[in-house]
């Protein structure tokens, strides 16, 4: 529950929203409290014989906390008649049943507004939380959890905000309000009646921590949940080409399964608990009335007291049962807040760390000093002691089997991961030590898997790349020649793209890929399977292209086509995450046995 409270506190920082919300619940109670009270006077007048609203407030004024401050002008000016004094007092509650209405919406009104906004903006929190996370804390979770995190655990305690601020305020305002006059009626039939208050906190205590275990472990099922609909609905062609529908079906049915026994635990302690609580009500309520009877009997109490007393702790029971269930509410959110505050306790990357040097644009060197990396949740590394040097302006090549840390040991010269041994240095700088993005602002990446954004064409091409031109945008498509297919599109360059670039073909989204790389003007070009997805005629265009914009430039390339690397300046092969040996093409192909079995696989006329 701690993680619960402490998210709580957020809801203060609308302190002036919060004390409009509270003295409207106020407001609203003691309208209650005054409505319960003043139905007093009425069955007095109605019960008893000889009993006059003037006689009645006379008693009231010589009562000590009154103390006569209430004027016998206004006490003579009562009516005397039974009707005319009961219209008044009915009245009178009206009044005070629209006031109490009236702030009930208002508390309501500005509960929500805090609630709401305090969501919004914690899942922005969130949500920026997630894009600053080094990859690996995304490695370990997934990013289905992470969305889930986001979007559904925001969502879950934003139920618990509105159970503690709406609902629990105007209960427990209402039945404290009730509580007090049932006091000021016969304080010692509503202590009696309190005997059994621990009993009931002891109860909803127990239910809530069955209620917030079981609520936790259904969000973690849920996330599950969103990751297998997300992976079937987005790979659905994969799915359809495969004929497998059944399989996926069957995948979901067991996972949402997993969430329905986990939500069927939360059911039973949610359930349980409004039964257990009506029993205890009725036994004290039985043990109450037998104690007013003795009483009444004893001469010691008046039945319209007694009578107005059960009303009054009725009300006050009335008002304070539905806590059980909000309380379960609460409980149930703590298991949402206990993932959120999980998730904002990742340290972020440092991007804006402006105490760290900025990195000077690239012009020496490249080196990595005895690298090795392992990814979360395996149990072999997929960079072992790698040392390697690349001067400035080479064009180098990755090759290898699948696997052998090609790309792994590329994505770590923009620090998308971390060594967990060794360094990573550009122009002799370790590039831990610098400021992050002043590294990745010089640096081009083109991926075999490209992501494209639901924006126009020209935002996608542009994007990261702040302050460019119309004509700078259409320069970098004609070299990664994508003008010609750009400007048939309905729109052109204005033409939104779908979710991730759907509308165009593989080889389209590569070369916007890549038009995006070449307008960010890289020190530093990474080609991670870049033309992979283009037809032989466009590749050998795009590779001449690429071979024009890399001069001057560190091209770093990954690719399993060879084809494709042989007029690199050198070539590495590595295998199992290790460097096996660097040359050209043909001096691998005369000793490295891997080469050339790579060679040999792929491309027989080059051996």
């Amino acid at each position: 529950m701690d993680d619960f409270w402490i998210l709580a506190r957020r809801m203060l920082r609308y302190r002036g929203l919060l004390a409009c919300a509270l003295v409207a619940a106020v407001v609203s109670a003691g309208g209650l409290g005054a409505g319960i009270v003043g139905v007093g006077p009425i069955l007095q007048i109605v019960l008893q014989e000889g009993r006059s609203l003037p006689q009645i407030v006379s008693q009231l004024n010589q009562h000590a906390l009154v103390d006569g401050r209430i004027p016998q002008a206004w006490i003579d000016a009562l009516p005397a008649g039974k009707f005319t004094a009961v219209l008044w007092i009915v009245l009178a509650l009206g009044v005070l049943t629209l006031v109490g209405a009236t702030a009930n919406f208002f508390h309501a009104y500005f509960s929500m507004t805090i609630v709401e906004r305090t969501i919004a903006r914690l899942r922005r929190e969130l949500f920026a939380k997630a894009v600053h996370q080094p990859l690996w804390a995304l490695a370990r979770g997934g990013s289905s959890d992470a969305i889930s995190r986001i979007v559904n655990d925001p969502q879950s305690l934003g139920l618990g905000f509105t159970a503690l601020l709406s609902k629990a305020t105007a209960q427990m305002t209402k039945g404290a309000a009730a509580l007090v006059a049932a006091f000021v009626i016969d304080w010692r039939l509503t202590l009696v009646s309190l005997i059994v208050a621990p009993l009931l906190y002891t109860v909803i205590r127990k239910l809530g921590k069955r209620v917030r275990r079981a609520a936790r472990a259904a969000l973690v099922s849920q996330g599950e949940l969103y990751g297998a609909a997300a992976e079937a609905i987005q790979g659905l062609r994969v799915v359809k080409v495969h004929t497998n529908e059944r399989a996926e079906c069957g995948r979901f049915h067991r996972i949402n399964k997993r969430v329905l026994a986990e939500l069927l635990r939360v059911r039973y302690a949610r359930s349980l608990a409004s039964p257990l609580v009506e029993v205890l009500a009725i036994f004290s309520l039985g043990a109450l009335c037998l104690v007013a009877i003795k009483a009444i009997e004893d001469g010691k109490l008046d039945p319209a007291d007694f009578l107005l007393s059960i009303g009054a702790l009725g009300v006050a029971g009335a008002s304070l049962k539905p806590l059980t269930g909000l309380v379960t509410d609460i409980q149930q959110s703590a298991g949402a807040a206990g993932r959120i505050r999980q998730m904002l306790g990742v340290p972020p990357e440092q991007v804006d760390a402006k105490s760290r040097p900025r990195l000077a644009r690239h012009q020496r060197s490249i080196r990595f000093e005895n690298v090795r990396m392992q990814y979360p949740n395996t149990d072999r590394p997929a960079i072992d002691g790698v040392s390697l040097a690349i001067p400035h302006g080479q064009t180098v090549a990755f090759v290898g089997p699948n696997g052998c840390g090609k790309t792994s040991l590329l994505s770590l010269v923009p620090r998308l991961f971390e060594p967990g041994e060794g360094r990573v240095l550009v122009d002799d700088v370790d590039i831990s030590t610098v400021n992050l993005r002043s590294l990745r602002q010089q640096i081009g990446v083109v991926t075999q898997e490209t992501v494209l954004f639901r924006l126009s064409v020209r935002d996608n091409i542009a994007y990261g790349a702040g302050g460019v031109s119309q004509e700078q945008i259409i320069d970098a498509a004609r070299r990664a020649h994508a003008h010609a297919f750009i400007t048939a599109l309905p729109r052109g360059y204005d033409t939104v793209l779908g979710d991730q670039g759907s509308t165009l073909s593989g080889g389209q989204r590569q070369r916007l890929a890549i038009a995006r790389a070449i307008l960010r003007q890289p020190a530093i070009l990474i080609l991670d399977e870049a033309t992979s997805m283009i037809d032989a005629e466009s590749e050998s265009a795009i590779a001449q292209a690429i071979a024009g914009f890399s001069r001057g430039r560190t091209c770093l390339i990954v690719a399993h086509r060879l084809s494709t690397v042989v007029s690199a300046d050198r070539i590495v092969v590595m295998d199992a995450g290790r460097l096996v040996d660097q040359g050209t093409h043909a001096e691998l192909t005369a000793r490295c046995p891997l080469y050339q079995q790579l060679v040999q696989r792929q491309t027989p006329g080059l051996a």
